[in-house]
């Protein structure tokens, strides 16, 4: 049987794992994200590959990235 999962990780400058976040399975239409850590990445400018933005976008993880950037300026 086939089966793929991903899971979302943020590297460090040399190629490092730094902290798993989130996996999706399409199989069983599984999402799992870190919020809270993944906001903390993208404040600190990490960008996402252009599939972990578009699951990003719909669970609406930027909208709550802007509603926290409006809190702090």
């Amino acid at each position: 049987p086939y089966e793929e999962k991903t899971s979302y990780t943020f590297l460090g400058g040399e190629g490092r794992d730094l902290r798993k976040v989130g996996f999706y399975d399409p199989i069983n239409n599984q999402t799992y994200l870190n919020v809270p850590a993944i906001l903390y990445f993208l404040e600190k400018g990490a960008q996402p590959t252009a599939t972990v933005h578009d699951i990003l976008k719909k669970a609406g993880v930027f909208t709550e990235l802007s509603l926290n950037q409006t809190k702090f300026n």
